[in-house]
């Protein structure tokens, strides 16, 4: 089995599993192997696959929505998707993703047309969803567990009964001890053995993991969390897209678990755009610029006027001097909505902003 998380040395976080009704921790520890993973991506075969740009057909780790054409049923994304190399026959894609919660319309017959929220990728005359091979399930082990006495009594039954914990919860703080997120789970206990990192202490197995692991690429940004939200602004602007959504999520579960106290109105804000060339690099950036680095300010519009409305640091009426706004017109101007409808994501972003009070200057 391969190590997903090294040493606590590496990460600094901190694990403690509840119970997902609260009470005593059943236990804490720094190391867990089995948090990340491969989830299950499944597969779509595209028939009649026409292309719109024969330079597109290579796309990997993208946020693609297939948009049926009936405008009937509401289109469904997936999630790093990308293109296998699978010979279907002439006009024939074979593509994989992780479905959203929604997930597509069991046998839909049909048009559909993909895009990632920029161009419109192609379109097929039907397709069908290919559900993947059970994979093997990785157990999560929490590794020099420090048991809490409820644990341990259930240990010391050691009946079938007492090995399951129903569901549970794990937290996950970073290492200054604060909450950076949270994961839920049906917790079974598998096994357990005394641990080598101490006295009293235990590496406990957990049957069946965390059913959906956190996705492999969203690893690196974890670890960097681990040690804590970042200290200086600008340290998300070399990921691509899709890494910068899993920042953009700690980013907002910390924000929705902090108490803010929203400053005076009247205040001037300050926006570095010499990054913004994406959708979540937009929020990151006016995120920082109210809250500072790793701060969160909405993630989407709706969730930027949520923030407008107080509670997340900025009281309008407000000043917001964008700097370098050209970059993110030129990128945003012309993006494409789930449903493929043509949207200003920059001109819209400065509508909810005016609308809210908060006076926009670009440089």
């Amino acid at each position: 089995m391969m190590r997903t998380v090294q040493t606590a040395e590496q990460h600094r976080a901190r694990f403690t599993l509840v119970g997902s009704g609260g009470g005593p921790p059943w236990g804490t520890c720094a190391e867990a192997d089995g948090l990340f993973g491969r989830p299950q991506y499944r597969r779509y075969e595209l028939f009649g696959w026409a292309p719109e740009d024969s330079g597109l057909r290579g796309w990997a780790g993208r946020r693609v929505w297939l948009v049926p054409d009936d405008e009937v049923l509401d289109p469904w994304l997936l999630e790093d998707a990308r293109t296998l190399d699978h010979d279907l026959g002439p006009g024939g894609l074979l593509v994989s993703g992780l479905d959203d919660r929604e997930g597509p319309p069991e046998g839909h017959r049909g048009r559909v047309r993909l895009h990632d929220g920029r161009r419109w990728l192609g379109a097929c005359h039907e397709f069908t969803r290919v559900l993947p091979a059970r994979q093997p399930t990785v157990p999560l082990v929490l590794r020099g567990l420090a048991p809490g006495g409820g644990l341990r009594a259930r240990l010391a039954r050691g009946t079938r009964s007492a090995r399951d914990l129903e569901y549970a919860v794990l937290e996950i703080r970073d290492d200054r001890g604060e909450l950076l997120t949270d994961l839920s789970m049906r917790a079974r206990i598998a096994a357990w053995q005394p641990s080598c990192r101490g006295t009293g202490l235990i590496d406990l197995e957990l049957d069946g993991g965390l059913g959906t692991p956190v996705p492999a690429h969203a690893r690196p940004v974890w670890e960097r969390w681990f040690a804590g939200p970042p200290d200086a602004p600008g340290a998300w602007a070399r990921l691509d897209t899709c890494r910068r959504d899993v920042w953009l999520g700690l980013a907002r579960d910390r924000a929705c678990r902090r108490t803010h106290r929203d400053r005076s109105a009247g205040r001037t804000y300050e926006l570095d755009g010499r990054h913004i060339t994406d959708r979540p690099g937009l929020f990151l950036a006016l995120g920082e610029a109210v809250n500072g680095p790793g701060g969160y300010f909405g993630g989407c519009l709706d969730g930027l006027v949520d923030c407008l409305r107080g509670n997340y640091g900025c009281t309008a009426p407000a000043t917001l001097i964008w700097r370098d706004a050209d970059i993110a017109r030129t990128h945003l101007s012309h993006t494409l909505g789930a449903d493929g409808r043509s949207r200003d994501l920059f001109a819209a972003v400065l509508g909810v902003l005016a609308e809210a009070g908060v006076q926009v200057t670009l440089r």
